[in-house]
């Protein structure tokens, strides 16, 4: 008997995947813009709402079950991380999250003060980092990308690396190209170079599951959107630094840890839809601790995914006038591949695909560096999730073939 879920006893959890176009029922390939969501989700922000809603820290019941709620979603995210609950961090995205600390770590820097970021990373781990160049004076470093592998060149790192490095700021996988990043050697060089480390794992987090003790990152920032719960963005921040960094707040709100990072009024039935986000992941396995079951699952669902990427990979690159970017399944990726059809633009693309009821994405998708290094205008991307079966690829392959 297999200890994970089955991809039909997956797929039944989702109503979107009932919906029809043209009459033929929605391959949903666009999930790193963005998971489609299950049953379970959905009810615990419901239920929230309809049961529980309230604001913090009051002493009548509803309230309380808010707080409790709260502390119950940062235990299950701090399990999807290996961390402790009192480093996660809420937030409306993570965008947002990132230019709070990115705001908040500059008040500590000084004009010559150098940050590196990459040319693989999504903009938000690059210009919310390079908005302290005219904010603090200080000197961005930038580890280039391997347009023919689509890899980043890590061997620069230590070139890169001086007693002015303040912080490393690194993409855990690419969401254009789905290249996964060797992030523990680079956090490792980073460390031993007196830097902080900041990973975006929002890639990343839909495919493997995440252990910030072993990367050894000072501060992680995930969407539980990308794993199938709400829009919501999530901070781990080691705690001795989430206590002692200056973050701008309210003279009132609280100052210990992790509530000193967040501003305002949080969204409660969001974060009741992440934790419900995570709880829905460990469901697909059986057996053992949630973080075990988690592990399970993130296993089995990253070897189906390969397979489904190797089938798809292997087509493509057999169609005249189809080329396709970043590694190869052999190599370390995610099942996100993005490609391009002579004199067709991305756009075009995706809209005859979308006439077929096959759902992908089209542009920069926010990591322009990528797309501008590649000299295109634009890339069409396809990602595969939980809910993928191996008939939406092969109806995906054809389709794309015909336009070829």
């Amino acid at each position: 008997m297999n200890n994970v879920a089955s991809v039909e006893e997956i797929r039944s959890q989702f109503p979107a995947l009932d919906r029809k176009i043209n009459g033929q029922k929605v391959a949903y390939f666009d999930g790193p813009g963005g998971t489609q969501v299950p049953r379970s989700v959905v009810e615990a922000m419901n239920d929230y709402m309809f049961n529980h809603n309230a604001n913090t820290h009051w002493a009548y019941t509803t309230s309380r079950e808010t707080d409790e709620i709260i502390e119950d979603s940062r235990q299950a995210m701090a399990d999807f991380l290996n961390a402790d609950p009192d480093e996660i961090v809420y937030g409306q995205n993570m965008t947002t999250l990132t230019f709070h600390l990115a705001r908040s770590l500059g008040r500590e820097m000084n004009a010559g003060d150098e940050l590196i970021v990459t040319e693989l990373d999504h903009h938000a781990n690059v210009d919310t980092w390079r908005s302290l160049e005219k904010d603090r004076g200080v000197v961005i470093r930038m580890i280039p990308m391997n347009t023919e592998s689509g890899q980043l060149e890590l061997d620069v790192l230590a070139d890169l690396l001086s007693d002015k490095t303040r912080l490393l700021a690194i993409g855990a996988a690419s969401n254009a190209l789905g290249t996964i990043n060797d992030i523990e050697k680079a956090v490792g060089m980073a460390r031993s170079a007196g830097a902080l480390t900041f990973v975006d794992a929002v890639h990343y987090a839909a495919h493997n599951l995440i252990d910030v003790k072993k990367i050894g990152c000072d501060f992680l920032a995930c969407s539980s959107y990308k794993f199938y719960g709400p829009h919501m963005g999530i901070l781990y921040g080691r705690k001795s630094l989430l206590e002692q960094i200056d973050f701008p707040k309210l003279k009132p709100a609280p100052n210990y840890s992790p509530e000193r990072a967040e501003t305002g009024t949080q969204n409660h039935e969001g974060i009741a839809g992440a934790a419900a986000a995570v709880n829905f992941l460990a469901s697909l396995a059986y057996h053992g601790s949630r973080r075990e079951r988690l592990a399970a699952a993130f296993e089995e669902l990253h070897n189906r995914q390969h397979e489904l990427t190797t089938m798809f990979w292997n087509a493509l690159t057999q169609m005249k006038g189809v080329k396709v970017y970043g590694p190869p399944p052999h190599m370390p990726r995610t099942s996100t591949i993005s490609f391009t059809i002579d004199e067709l633009t991305a756009e075009s693309v995706t809209s005859k695909l979308a006439e077929n009821a096959l759902f992908t994405s089209n542009g920069d998708f926010y990591a322009a560096t990528i797309v501008e290094q590649l000299g295109v205008e634009g890339l069409v991307r396809v990602g595969f999730a939980c809910y993928t079966n191996e008939e939406e690829v092969g109806r995906l392959i054809s389709t794309i073939n015909e336009l070829t």
